[in-house]
């Protein structure tokens, strides 16, 4: 009994994934929302302030995950992928609230086709991710696991989109656009929101991971 009370318990780190995934989720849908009313300043700072909102909580949630993690002894998964995936996923809420601040920061002047199909491919990779994360915890059935592959397999696409977007956006950028400012602007902006799918095909790596090796 005594050596029992040494050994924490598993802690909930399947819930805490599912509660971060839902805080990404909830930026990537501000910012759509930012995009989609960026002519209006009063909506553009509401959903400024929504995006940070989320960013926030997801931070709080990964510095819970990481706390947890030294204090428990025995968790679900492997501890290395324990802090690989909560991190990465944190990565991902970062730089959605880095494309709202950037746009901010650099005034930029509207929004383009380009912006608005990167943010819409974004927010199917977030969508995508909150799905497979919430499908960790029964990854002991098959069809679970399956449909978790599957779901990585997806985001994998859609970030293959956003790879095809983005090439054309600078393509279009550089031979259209005779401002150098917009032009370093928007480099920036579409740099960015490719990387939010980037970041969500490494958490979709991870998960794969995860589900080759425990189900």
């Amino acid at each position: 009994m005594f050596f029992g009370k040494l050994l924490p318990r598993e802690g909930n780190f399947f819930e805490m994934f599912d509660q971060h995934a839902d805080r990404i989720v909830e930026a990537a849908k501000a910012f759509e929302q930012l995009v989609a009313n960026y002519s209006d300043p009063i909506l553009r700072e509401k959903y400024n302030a929504e995006v940070d909102s989320a960013e926030r909580a997801a931070d709080r949630i990964t510095h819970d995950v990481n706390k947890m993690l030294h204090k428990t002894f025995i968790t679900p998964i492997d501890r290395e992928q324990i802090h690989k995936l909560i991190n990465t996923m944190d990565d991902v809420a970062d730089l959605i609230q880095d494309s709202a601040e950037t746009m901010a920061l650099y005034d930029v002047r509207a929004m383009t086709d380009e912006i608005k199909r990167l943010t819409d491919l974004s927010v199917k990779c977030c969508e995508r991710l909150k799905s497979a994360v919430g499908l960790l915890n029964k990854l002991s059935d098959n069809d679970t696991a399956e449909a978790a592959l599957k779901t990585c397999e997806e985001i994998d696409r859609l970030e293959s989109d956003a790879d095809r977007v983005m090439r054309s956006a600078m393509s279009k950028l550089f031979r259209e656009e005779p401002d150098v400012r917009e032009v370093l602007k928007l480099k920036a902006i579409y740099e960015l929101l490719e990387t939010i799918t980037d970041r969500c095909e490494d958490v979709a790596n991870l998960i794969e991971g995860v589900v080759l090796e425990n189900s």
